[in-house]
């Protein structure tokens, strides 16, 4: 079982924390990490990419001349794709690019990335994470005591003191445990998290 040194704000060692090895003890793995990342990049995805088939390009749908005997080909109408003007064959059309995930295997990708930053220390483990005000520059002064200079904080429920006060920080991003994303964990790279963040976050993860 995977143990974690826990701080307070000042950046003094108050005691250890025991983390489940469910969450943060699993092998990790990277092609269910990928598969997760992937669809949510495709949830992304505007879809709007779009193209004029033959019947919605303009023009007279007229046939240009007659069938026979002028010794050119058959033509029906000047919108075919191989005309100048034309519409277009097998083109984008607008669509969603979404596809689900099973939920065991979101868990699992969530459990590889938190392991991975467990053992490699980018796990910060707080006792308590309240700020006694809206102020970016305490904040700032805060994770500078703890030598970060980017990373992902996470409280178990909505801290609107410490969610303001990171909002001006640039490097630095605010989450409730149960908005958790896989991208943003990965993009950020060192998880500072509540005591009461931790508990919660093993509480959903294990399987």
């Amino acid at each position: 079982m995977p143990n974690v040194d826990l701080y307070n704000l000042e950046h003094k060692k108050v005691g250890s924390l025991s983390l489940s090895d469910e969450v943060f003890g699993v092998e990790p793995n990277a092609a269910v990490v990928w598969e997760v990342v992937k669809a949510q990049m495709a949830r992304r995805r505007r879809g709007t990419a779009a193209t004029k088939t033959r019947g919605a390009v303009s023009g007279t749908g007229k046939k240009p001349y007659g069938q026979k005997h002028t010794g050119r080909a058959r033509q029906g109408t000047m919108r075919a794709p191989h005309h100048r003007k034309g519409g277009v064959a097998f083109g984008p059309h607008p669509r969603s690019y979404a596809y689900q995930v099973p939920r065991k295997v979101r868990r699992l990708a969530l459990r590889s990335v938190l392991s991975q930053q467990a053992r490699e220390g980018r796990l910060v483990v707080v006792d308590d994470f309240r700020l006694p005000q809206v102020k970016t520059k305490v904040l700032a002064q805060i994770l500078s005591k703890f030598g970060l200079e980017r990373g992902l904080l996470v409280d178990a429920a909505e801290n609107l003191n410490l969610k303001k006060s990171a909002r001006n920080l640039a490097s630095f991003l605010f989450r409730r445990v149960e908005a958790i994303n896989l991208i943003e964990l990965m993009r950020y790279g060192t998880l500072m998290i509540s005591k009461q963040g931790v508990e919660k976050l093993e509480e959903g993860l294990r399987s």
